[in-house]
Protein backbone atom coordinates (compact mmCIF):
# COMPACT_ATOMS: atom_id res chain seq x y z
CA UNK A 1 0.00 0.00 0.00
CA UNK A 2 1.33 3.71 -0.86
CA UNK A 3 0.73 5.64 2.15
CA UNK A 4 0.10 9.28 0.47
CA UNK A 5 -0.28 12.68 2.48
CA UNK A 6 -2.04 15.58 0.74
CA UNK A 7 -1.11 19.46 1.10
CA UNK A 8 -4.09 21.49 -0.61
CA UNK A 9 -5.14 24.71 0.60
CA UNK A 10 -7.96 24.59 -0.97
CA UNK A 11 -10.56 22.25 1.03
CA UNK A 12 -12.78 21.66 -2.46
CA UNK A 13 -9.85 20.69 -4.55
CA UNK A 14 -7.90 18.62 -1.26
CA UNK A 15 -11.67 16.80 -0.66
CA UNK A 16 -12.17 15.87 -4.37
CA UNK A 17 -8.34 14.50 -5.08
CA UNK A 18 -8.69 12.28 -1.46
CA UNK A 19 -11.81 10.98 -2.76
CA UNK A 20 -10.47 9.95 -6.53
CA UNK A 21 -7.34 8.84 -5.04
CA UNK A 22 -9.21 6.46 -2.57
CA UNK A 23 -10.60 4.39 -5.64
CA UNK A 24 -7.42 3.10 -6.23
CA UNK A 25 -7.02 -0.30 -4.58
CA UNK A 26 -2.83 0.41 -3.61
CA UNK A 27 -3.26 4.02 -2.43
CA UNK A 28 -4.08 5.00 1.17
CA UNK A 29 -4.55 8.90 2.00
CA UNK A 30 -3.62 9.42 5.08
CA UNK A 31 -4.11 12.99 5.78
CA UNK A 32 -4.83 16.21 4.32
CA UNK A 33 -2.59 19.28 5.39
CA UNK A 34 -4.30 22.51 4.91
CA UNK A 35 -0.66 24.42 4.62
CA UNK A 36 2.62 23.87 3.96
CA UNK A 37 3.88 24.16 7.99
CA UNK A 38 1.13 22.03 9.10
CA UNK A 39 2.07 19.02 6.29
CA UNK A 40 5.39 19.68 7.35
CA UNK A 41 4.63 18.40 11.16
CA UNK A 42 2.53 15.92 9.54
CA UNK A 43 5.38 14.29 7.50
CA UNK A 44 7.49 13.82 10.38
CA UNK A 45 4.98 12.32 12.18
CA UNK A 46 3.11 9.78 10.36
CA UNK A 47 6.01 9.65 7.59
CA UNK A 48 4.24 9.00 4.34
CA UNK A 49 5.88 7.34 1.63
CA UNK A 50 4.83 10.34 -0.86
CA UNK A 51 3.31 13.84 -0.46
CA UNK A 52 1.32 15.52 -2.78
CA UNK A 53 1.78 19.18 -2.81
CA UNK A 54 0.06 22.52 -4.48
CA UNK A 55 3.09 25.25 -4.46
CA UNK A 56 0.81 28.55 -3.73
CA UNK A 57 -0.32 27.70 0.07
CA UNK A 58 -0.55 29.84 2.96
CA UNK A 59 2.84 29.79 5.87
CA UNK A 60 5.45 27.76 3.53
CA UNK A 61 4.81 27.22 -0.44
CA UNK A 62 4.85 23.78 -2.11
CA UNK A 63 8.78 24.73 -3.24
CA UNK A 64 10.13 25.74 0.58
CA UNK A 65 8.34 22.34 2.03
CA UNK A 66 9.98 20.18 -0.59
CA UNK A 67 13.14 22.02 -0.03
CA UNK A 68 12.60 21.68 4.15
CA UNK A 69 12.27 18.00 3.10
CA UNK A 70 15.47 17.40 1.25
CA UNK A 71 17.52 19.16 4.00
CA UNK A 72 15.91 16.97 6.38
CA UNK A 73 16.81 13.87 4.33
CA UNK A 74 13.71 12.66 4.43
CA UNK A 75 12.70 9.67 2.96
CA UNK A 76 9.13 11.08 1.86
CA UNK A 77 9.02 11.73 -1.94
CA UNK A 78 7.33 14.79 -3.19
CA UNK A 79 4.91 15.30 -6.49
CA UNK A 80 4.04 18.79 -6.80
CA UNK A 81 0.14 19.06 -8.21
CA UNK A 82 -0.35 22.30 -9.33
CA UNK A 83 -1.63 24.75 -12.10
CA UNK A 84 1.80 26.56 -12.46
CA UNK A 85 2.68 25.26 -15.89
CA UNK A 86 5.95 27.06 -16.11
CA UNK A 87 9.57 25.68 -16.59
CA UNK A 88 11.11 28.06 -14.21
CA UNK A 89 8.87 26.31 -10.96
CA UNK A 90 9.67 23.10 -12.45
CA UNK A 91 13.46 23.50 -12.28
CA UNK A 92 13.14 24.94 -8.84
CA UNK A 93 11.33 21.79 -7.82
CA UNK A 94 13.79 19.43 -9.44
CA UNK A 95 17.04 21.44 -7.45
CA UNK A 96 14.56 20.92 -4.13
CA UNK A 97 14.56 17.17 -4.75
CA UNK A 98 11.11 16.93 -6.12
CA UNK A 99 10.23 13.43 -7.81
CA UNK A 100 7.45 14.48 -9.39
CA UNK A 101 5.57 17.25 -11.13
CA UNK A 102 1.94 17.25 -12.50
CA UNK A 103 -0.72 19.26 -13.55
CA UNK A 104 -4.45 19.37 -12.08
CA UNK A 105 -5.91 19.12 -15.12
CA UNK A 106 -4.22 16.03 -15.87
CA UNK A 107 -6.77 12.44 -15.66
CA UNK A 108 -6.83 11.14 -12.41
CA UNK A 109 -5.40 8.20 -13.92
CA UNK A 110 -2.42 9.58 -15.07
CA UNK A 111 -1.97 11.13 -11.10
CA UNK A 112 -2.08 7.66 -9.95
CA UNK A 113 0.25 6.45 -12.59
CA UNK A 114 3.27 9.29 -11.46
CA UNK A 115 2.59 8.28 -7.47
CA UNK A 116 3.64 4.33 -8.65
CA UNK A 117 6.33 5.70 -10.82
CA UNK A 118 7.68 7.86 -7.66
CA UNK A 119 7.03 5.22 -5.44
CA UNK A 120 9.06 2.65 -7.32
CA UNK A 121 12.05 4.97 -7.15
CA UNK A 122 11.56 6.69 -10.83
CA UNK A 123 10.54 10.54 -11.76
CA UNK A 124 7.30 11.80 -12.98
CA UNK A 125 6.89 14.84 -15.10
CA UNK A 126 4.29 16.63 -17.02
CA UNK A 127 5.30 15.77 -20.38
CA UNK A 128 3.90 19.33 -21.42
CA UNK A 129 6.64 20.79 -19.10
CA UNK A 130 9.71 18.38 -20.12
CA UNK A 131 9.24 19.16 -23.40
CA UNK A 132 9.01 23.10 -22.75
CA UNK A 133 11.34 23.16 -19.99
CA UNK A 134 14.25 22.18 -22.86
CA UNK A 135 14.02 25.80 -24.55
CA UNK A 136 13.25 27.77 -21.53
CA UNK A 137 16.03 31.14 -20.14
CA UNK A 138 18.07 29.74 -16.75
CA UNK A 139 16.83 31.64 -13.73
CA UNK A 140 19.88 34.43 -13.11
CA UNK A 141 18.57 35.18 -9.54
CA UNK A 142 19.67 34.08 -6.19
CA UNK A 143 18.01 32.99 -3.30
CA UNK A 144 18.64 36.64 -1.37
CA UNK A 145 17.65 38.55 -4.82
CA UNK A 146 14.44 36.53 -4.81
CA UNK A 147 13.52 36.68 -1.32
CA UNK A 148 13.75 40.50 -1.89
CA UNK A 149 11.57 40.44 -4.99
CA UNK A 150 9.07 39.07 -3.18
CA UNK A 151 8.59 41.62 -0.57
CA UNK A 152 8.57 44.21 -2.82
CA UNK A 153 6.25 42.62 -4.75
CA UNK A 154 3.96 42.43 -1.33
CA UNK A 155 4.58 46.15 -1.52
CA UNK A 156 7.42 46.42 1.53
CA UNK A 157 9.38 49.26 1.17
CA UNK A 158 13.66 48.99 1.60
CA UNK A 159 13.29 49.87 5.39
CA UNK A 160 10.74 47.32 5.73
CA UNK A 161 12.79 44.57 3.76
CA UNK A 162 15.87 45.67 5.00
CA UNK A 163 13.88 45.60 9.08
CA UNK A 164 12.29 42.28 7.89
CA UNK A 165 16.10 40.42 6.82
CA UNK A 166 18.57 42.38 9.02
CA UNK A 167 20.08 43.73 6.40
CA UNK A 168 20.80 47.89 5.47
CA UNK A 169 18.74 49.76 3.36
CA UNK A 170 21.66 50.28 1.01
CA UNK A 171 21.91 46.32 0.57
CA UNK A 172 18.23 45.96 -0.09
CA UNK A 173 18.60 49.12 -3.09
CA UNK A 174 21.59 46.81 -4.15
CA UNK A 175 20.00 43.73 -4.60
CA UNK A 176 17.10 45.44 -6.20
CA UNK A 177 19.32 46.54 -8.45
CA UNK A 178 21.09 44.02 -9.46
CA UNK A 179 18.02 42.17 -9.43
CA UNK A 180 16.26 44.64 -12.11
CA UNK A 181 19.54 44.68 -14.08
CA UNK A 182 19.38 41.16 -14.41
CA UNK A 183 15.66 41.14 -15.25
CA UNK A 184 16.57 44.00 -17.71
CA UNK A 185 13.44 45.28 -16.00
CA UNK A 186 12.01 48.92 -15.80
CA UNK A 187 11.60 49.02 -12.12
CA UNK A 188 11.12 46.78 -8.67
CA UNK A 189 7.94 46.22 -9.74
CA UNK A 190 8.09 45.23 -13.29
CA UNK A 191 11.36 42.95 -11.93
CA UNK A 192 9.01 41.22 -9.83
CA UNK A 193 5.90 40.82 -12.72
CA UNK A 194 8.94 39.38 -14.93
CA UNK A 195 10.61 37.16 -12.34
CA UNK A 196 7.41 35.71 -11.29
CA UNK A 197 6.00 35.41 -14.74
CA UNK A 198 8.82 32.83 -15.65
CA UNK A 199 8.17 31.19 -12.21
CA UNK A 200 11.48 31.78 -10.60
CA UNK A 201 9.91 33.70 -7.17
Amino acid sequence: MIRILLAEDQALVAGALAALLKLEDDIDVLAQAKDGKEALQLCQTLQPDILITDIEMPHMSGLDLAAELHTARSTVKVIVLTTFARSGFLRRALASGVRGYMLKDAPAETLAAAIRTVHAGGKAIAPELAVESWGAAADPLNERERQILRLAGEGASNADIAKRLFLSEGTVRNYLSEAISKLQAKNRVDAFRLARDQGWL
